[in-house]
């Protein structure tokens, strides 16, 4: 008597032992693609051509989602359509920071935005013009000063002998005071 179980009964079957010679026909695996991130917020299918897939990849759901609360879904599936394809990932961009400008300030957005920084431009303008004029006035106040020093130098030069220096002049060196400021500070 065989026992119930025999060996060939536990083996996998084998190619060579299948009746077609090969292993049965199966589907091939199906690819997982998720879908976009506006087609996820959505909760609709995603199409092979969505337009809005290139534009919101499903890494980037914060993009669509502040998008879709200024500008609506519609409206921007619209635009997308009249753009030519090389305006669209420009346009997108352009919504999405209208639209983060729009959640900051919901009365101004962009224009706020524009606004505060022309006024910045200005003030740093304003500031750049002052230290210029600060700079031109040192400069002159530096011209100056090298025209006084150098009409008392030739006054000195024509009031005292160039032999002798003149101890009242304020260009008189004691040699040895001179002697004294460059000794060395160390031992």
């Amino acid at each position: 008597m065989a026992s119930a179980t025999s060996p060939s009964l536990l083996s996998p079957v084998s190619p060579a032992s299948s009746p077609t010679g090969s292993f049965p026909s199966s589907p091939p695996p199906a690819i997982i693609v998720s879908p976009c991130a506006a087609c996820k917020i959505l909760r609709r299918r995603c199409v092979d051509k969505c337009v809005l897939a290139p534009y919101f990849p499903p890494s980037e759901p914060l993009k669509f989602t502040i998008a879709h609360r200024v500008f609506g879904a519609s409206n921007i599936i619209k635009l997308l359509q009249e753009l030519p394809e090389a305006q669209r990932a420009d346009a997108v961009n352009s919504m999405v920071y209208e639209a983060n400008a729009r959640l900051r300030d919901p009365v101004y957005g962009c224009a706020g935005a524009i606004c505060q920084l022309q006024k910045q431009i200005s003030e740093l303008q304003a500031e750049l013009a002052k230290a210029q004029a600060e700079i031109l006035n040192m400069q002159c106040q530096n011209a100056n000063l090298v025209e006084f020093i150098c009409q008392e130098m030739s006054q000195n030069q024509e009031n005292c002998p160039q032999d002798q220096p003149n101890e009242n002049s304020p260009f008189f060196f004691d040699e040895n005071i001179l002697g004294v400021a460059w000794e060395p500070l160390w031992t």
